[in-house]
């Protein structure tokens, strides 16, 4: 099961509104059309039966990051800490739930935006750990490589002086950058072939990386990729603004 996958139980129809297996089935056909506040609802409700559901739990940390990456400013943080408290209670419950550490990895990600210098370097340590460890429990998890691959695309930024200084002041920053990127990324589409955010994600990589030519060409793949959740269709604006700027 990959951390972008739907599932969907059989016999839903069979099953009454309380039932939380109808619950799930109801909030994942509501994730997937993209009605984020459906979802939580039918989330939260299957909750009330099993509070320490892993498959519900990390179902909770999606759907929060999701609406997190499109929410207001002033409310995003919020849909990021309750990702992470929900993803940890997930591996509470099961350590060996691998899209709990693959939402626990994204959520923390986001919050890494908020933070400071020095929690930032402890936030990035624990995405990877976490997107590392998602992958080794589900090797074929095309998000959990999605967020490693976005993450060493990040440290690929960050200079050599920037490195020392901050291995001074606040502890090292984790090694990786574009090359560990790009084959992360390149291993996300090679799962999950029609997902928007990894050919995206590896252009705008190629980007950074000065190779301009292969981040056209990913970008214009990027923006043919049906639009799955919210941000892409943000993200898919983004995209052809930069293939514009690109384009010879």
């Amino acid at each position: 099961m990959t951390g972008l996958a739907f599932i969907f139980f059989s016999g839903f129809s069979l099953l009454g509104p309380s039932d939380p297996f109808a619950l799930l089935a109801a909030g994942d056909a509501a994730f997937a059309r993209i009605d984020y506040p459906t979802a939580l609802a039918s989330y939260r409700d299957a909750l009330k039966a099993d509070s320490r559901d892993a498959e519900t739990l990390w179902r909770l940390a999606r759907v929060s990051v999701c609406m997190g990456e499109v929410a207001e400013d002033s409310t995003r943080e919020g849909f990021f800490t309750a990702a992470e408290e929900n993803a940890r209670r997930c591996i509470a419950s099961d350590s060996t739930n691998a899209a709990g550490h693959t939402w626990l990895a994204g959520a923390l990600g986001y919050t890494a935006y908020f933070a400071g210098s020095s929690q930032q370097v402890r936030l990035v340590h624990e995405v990877i750990a976490e997107a590392r460890t998602a992958i080794r429990l589900d090797p074929r998890n095309d998000a959990a490589y999605s967020i490693l691959g976005s993450t060493y695309r990040a440290l690929g930024n960050t200079g050599w002086i920037q490195r020392q200084l901050a291995s001074i002041f606040i502890g090292a920053i984790p090694e990786g950058g574009f090359e560990e990127g790009e084959i992360a990324l390149r291993q996300a589409i090679a799962l999950a072939p029609e997902v928007m955010r990894h050919r995206y994600e590896l252009g705008v990589l190629y980007l950074d990386w000065g190779k301009k030519g292969e981040a056209l060409q990913l970008l214009k793949e990027a923006a043919g990729m049906p639009v799955r959740v919210a941000i892409d269709r943000p993200r898919r604006v983004k995209t052809l603004e930069l293939i514009q700027e690109l384009a010879p």
